[in-house]
């Protein structure tokens, strides 16, 4: 996910404005986040958004693995079995995703995102991005967490959408197809560029306000919920799945959240002093001692 090694480097330095545009460090993330941000617009030309955007959850694994080198945070058994519980759920929505839908000109997806029910759902996401920005952030944006992450989760996915529409152009127009010559192609590239602004403002700052290991699991569940309804309204991904296959992949999604929320709520478990760690054994040793019975 987008919000991985950003996250690392906002533990580091930040104070709720803008200060991290001037840190090296944060240009390194950045254009880290831009290089796995590229695949993963890729894939989602390729592979519907239900699958696509649940399997997020494996950076997880990753920044787990990044976090033991560079944060020197130990992983421990409880982060173990979160890693387990995440491949489990990829795999079960990996067996259980929908195919892709042949689409064979961008005119297409400019078709379904301009059905009813896609144009009411797009309504109704920009008015509470409005009131979220406008109402809501000035008031609780440095102490209510959601504010910051709803508005991310939001507008994240009629990014996705959009995201999908360019991915699907390109596709064509590489395949021999110019998709460019349309203003619809366009017209998704605009939403992409403005869309993708927004969303990076606002997850900098909830990540350099409050704690990565908050922000990482409730953004993931948000943004990854919000996409799945939007897709499901938009591509209609679901359309040709019965109820068994639409079950065992919400399954899985369950499986996922439940091991991103165990693995970064137990954390800072690693660090603790265990009974054979020499900080537990002096802090023993500085207890009290109970007097010798007679």
């Amino acid at each position: 996910m987008a919000n991985v090694v950003i996250g690392f480097l906002f533990e580091k330095f930040g104070d709720g404005g803008y200060s991290y545009l001037a840190e090296p460090m944060w240009w390194a993330g950045m254009i880290a986040m831009v290089f796995g941000e590229a695949l993963n617009f890729a894939a989602y030309a390729y592979a519907p958004a239900v699958l696509v955007t649940p399997l997020g959850a494996l950076s997880i694994i990753f920044s787990s693995v990044m976090a033991h080198f560079i944060l020197q945070e130990r992983l421990h058994m409880f982060g173990i079995v979160g890693c387990i519980l995440c491949l489990v759920g990829s795999v079960t929505i990996v067996l259980h995703a929908p195919f892709e839908r042949d689409i064979e000109s961008v005119k297409e997806v400019w078709h379904l995102a301009t059905e009813p029910g896609f144009i009411a759902y797009t309504f109704i996401v920009l008015a509470l991005v409005a009131i979220l920005i406008f109402v809501y952030v000035p008031r609780y944006g440095q102490t209510h967490m959601v504010v910051n992450i709803g508005i991310c989760s939001f507008m994240g996915s009629l990014t996705v959408m959009a995201v999908k529409a360019v991915a699907i152009a390109l596709k064509l127009t590489f395949s021999g197809s110019n998709q460019f010559i349309y203003f619809q192609t366009w017209f998704f590239t605009i939403l992409v560029i403005v869309f993708c602004i927004m969303q990076l403002i606002y997850l900098n700052k909830a990540l350099d306000t409050f704690n990565t290991a908050v922000v990482s699991p409730v953004y993931y569940v948000m943004f990854t919920t919000l996409t799945i309804v939007a897709s499901m309204i938009m591509f209609k991904e679901w359309d040709s799945q019965n109820a068994t296959q639409i079950i065992t992949e919400l399954c899985g999604f369950v499986t996922i959240v439940s091991g991103t929320f165990l693995l970064h709520k137990t954390k800072d478990m690693g660090t603790a002093p265990t009974m054979s760690s020499p900080a537990y054994q002096r802090s023993t040793d500085s207890s009290p001692r109970r007097p010798p019975e007679p």
